[in-house]
This record gives C-alpha cells, structure tokens and sequence, in this order.
C-alpha cells in the first residue's frame, strides 16, 4: 500500500485552537514549494451548521490540498454532533471504533511528499473509543508532530502538558494568533525556547519551509 514519504500529525493542546487553520496553511506553503501533499481527518464531528455551509474540517483541508473531501475524511466518520468523535458516534447510535479501524482506514495515493493527518480536540481528548491522539501518535509513527497552541495566557501549562504526553515524537509548536506587539505573547514564545528547548514557530509559511529544510 502506498504510503507518504513522510507523516506530520497536527495536534492541538485543546479544542478551537486552530489545527485545521494551521493544517491548511502547511498544506498550501509546502504545494506552493512543489511539495505532492495529502491530508487526512480519520473522523471528525461538528456542528451541521459546518456542513451545510461546507466548513467541516475535512471540507477545509479538501479545499487545500486539492483532494474530494470523501477522501479526506471517509463518510462514515462524519459525527453530526459537536463531540468527541467516540462520543458522537454513542450520541447517534452509530457503532463504536478503535484506533486501530482508524489507521486501517487511511489510505494514500502514489508519490505523497508528505501526508498530513490532523486530529480531534486536545491530545489527550478521546478520538477512538480505545483511544486518543497520543495513542493515534503511537501507532502511526508520524516523521513529526505539529502541535497547535494559542499564544497568550494558560498556554505554557498546555503546551508542557501536551509536549510531555508525546515525548516520544518530534515535536514543533505552532503558536497561532501569535502577536509580535503582545508582550504576553513573546514572553510565551521566549519561555517555551529559553526554558524548556522546544522548537516554536509563530508563521505557518515559515514553519512549513523550515521543517522541509530540515528533512
């Protein structure tokens, strides 16, 4: 089976803290630089709102990177109900899942630079009914994690939480809504690089050229 030449995981330390935002900019920066790229949601849940206006994370991302949204995130891990995924699927009556059926179902096409695989909720917010993103992180094995934070208050507790949890994978911190005349921002910014050695990037155009760079 074909598989991505390599894996980024884009997680967040929480729900609204802009995965899908940051997953699309990467997406269009790498295609913009010649990069074939792939993007998967192994299930997601939403308002139907989102749907109807065809906002679903998996809409988004299929608008990125060029992809049927049916590919991105299959039909039958689309939750109706602004949920955990496992939750959601309790809430309808739909069958329970595994991480593992979600791994299973992934699939890419041939000649994939890189394949972008963006979560649910938090880290430790259940995305199987076995399971959440630091068990997806587990059995994936992606090249890097990308994980999404605010900028301002609360998140050096969140992204210590978060980076702790996956401390088996190599992680970039993307702080979103990053605010170069917000004091408290670059305080953030300057303690998680200063006192804690994280790689932390504020530009998404930016992070997706540094990291190609590195590979």
């Amino acid at each position: 089976m074909p598989a991505p030449a390599e894996i980024w995981l884009i997680a967040g330390t929480g729900t609204e803290v802009g995965k899908t935002w940051v997953a699309t900019g990467v997406a269009r920066s790498l295609r913009a630089g010649g990069a074939c790229v792939a993007a998967r949601k192994p299930a997601q849940s939403f308002d139907a709102d989102d749907a109807a206006r065809g906002a679903t994370d998996a809409d988004l991302l299929a608008a990125a990177t060029g992809e049927p949204v049916e590919v991105v995130c299959p039909r039958h891990r689309w939750y109706e109900v602004a949920m955990a995924p496992p939750m959601a699927a309790a809430a309808l009556g739909r069958p329970p899942f595994t991480v593992a059926d979600l791994v299973d179902e992934l699939r890419w096409p041939d000649g994939v630079d890189v394949g972008l695989v963006e979560t649910a909720g938090g880290v430790r917010s259940p995305i199987a009914d076995d399971g959440d993103t630091v068990d997806l992180a587990r059995a994936l094995h992606p090249d890097r994690v990308v994980l999404v934070a605010d900028a301002g208050l609360g998140t050096i507790n969140a992204v210590r939480s978060a980076v702790d949890a996956l401390a088996s994978h190599a992680v970039v911190v993307v702080l979103n809504r990053y605010d170069a005349g917000d004091a408290v921002h670059v305080a953030n910014r300057r303690w998680l690089v200063e006192r804690d050695g994280l790689d932390v990037a504020v530009d998404v155009g930016a992070l997706a050229l540094a990291v190609t760079r590195r590979a």
